[in-house]
């Protein structure tokens, strides 16, 4: 059973920073790819930042130099950390694992979405 929790977002004026977190269970044995999304309305979702088990990074461009992914497997934990932030960057941010292995080891393959956590910057 695989289950995502978020927490972190909130409010904050241009300039500030906030981590979110994200508690993942369910995901030892398998390979994986933990992921940070984030979607605007009327925009599509798009992938802020993710990084895999073995330890692979990747930042959209609109963040990079202000955003930080790291993950604490002791915890089961992915953080995202957010610097300078801009307006925007307010969306609604989401934590997503994709998994993949063999049966045996990773009996819950495929991907999962947590419920989501609000940023809102303001100018």
């Amino acid at each position: 059973q695989v289950q995502l929790v978020e927490s972190g977002g909130g409010s904050v004026q241009a300039g500030g920073s906030l981590r979110l977190a994200c508690v993942v269970s369910g995901y030892r044995g398998c390979y994986y790819v933990m992921s940070w999304y984030r979607q605007a309305p009327g925009k599509e979702r798009e992938l802020v930042s993710d990084i895999s088990s073995v330890s692979s990074v990747t930042y959209a461009d609109s963040v990079k130099g202000r955003f930080t992914i790291s993950q604490d497997n002791a915890k089961d934990t992915v953080y995202l950390q957010m610097n300078s932030l801009k307006p925007e960057d307010t969306a609604m941010y989401y934590c997503k694992i994709a998994l993949s292995g063999t049966s045996y080891y990773c009996p819950n393959r495929g991907s999962y979405w947590g419920q989501g956590t609000q940023v809102t910057v303001s100018s």
